[in-house]
């Protein structure tokens, strides 16, 4: 895959930005008990995370949506723009479809909401770190029946194929199982539901979903699940 996992003897590198001090206190007490996770800054706004980054290697960041200034939405999307190589989970008190879709739009590889236990703040971490997305299931269904409700009727979504034809396409890089494998990860597969639908073991399944990452040019899951249904491959 583009993005390998770390290795297990380098720490997970974790920034924490929110408006409230004891949210971040919180979470940095969660954090800080972990063994291979480091906590290595804080921030109390977008702007303050954008300075923090800057100054700090950081391979995962926590990002609060509502902050003064510069919110989250805005600083995820100037964070994945300036340093594509940190991860962000968005974090949110607000079970609101609107925020995690603009987080999803913006760049961040997660969305989780601020009640999720230690466990599964812990699992997001790591597996955003490893180049994978982390969103929680409500989010994951909600995202694709927004994107759904996006597409165009299929005679719009016939014109515009044909146009595309046209212009030079890196999906046509894919091979006809990559594209299959695209097309199932915007179903919302994982890899153990993909080897199974295709009878492959779940490491081919990791090398195809590599080849499609690296293909597109793609950071992740999440930006795989965009391109998809950006070029009508579900409509």
């Amino acid at each position: 895959m583009i993005t390998d996992a770390l290795p297990t003897s380098t720490p997970v590198r974790v920034a924490i930005v929110d408006d409230q001090a004891l949210v971040r206190t919180g979470f940095r007490l969660v954090l800080d008990a972990e063994p291979g996770i480091e906590v290595v800054g804080e921030a109390g706004d977008g702007l303050a995370a954008l300075a923090l980054v800057r100054e700090t290697a950081v391979d995962v960041l926590l990002m609060d949506v509502r902050m003064p200034g510069m919110d989250g939405i805005a600083a995820t999307a100037e964070l994945s723009a300036r340093h594509p190589e940190v991860r962000i989970v968005v974090l949110t008190t607000f079970d609101l479809d609107e925020y995690a879709f603009a987080a999803i739009r913006s760049g961040a590889s997660g969305f989780l909401l601020k009640d999720v236990r230690p466990q599964e703040l812990v699992a997001a971490i790591r597996t955003v770190a490893s180049g994978e997305a982390a969103l929680s299931p409500r989010v994951t269904r909600r995202m694709l029946e927004l994107f759904a409700a996006e597409l165009p009727a299929s005679d719009d979504a016939t014109s515009r194929r044909t146009a595309r034809r046209a212009e030079p396409d890196r999906f046509d890089a894919l091979t006809a199982r990559e594209r299959e494998i695209l097309v199932a990860i915007a179903e919302g597969l994982n890899n153990a539901e993909l080897a199974e639908r295709f009878f492959l073991s779940e490491s081919t399944v990791k090398t195809h979903v590599g080849r499609v990452l690296q293909k597109l040019g793609a950071r992740d899951r999440v930006q795989l699940v965009i391109l998809a249904y950006e070029q009508g491959l579900l409509g």
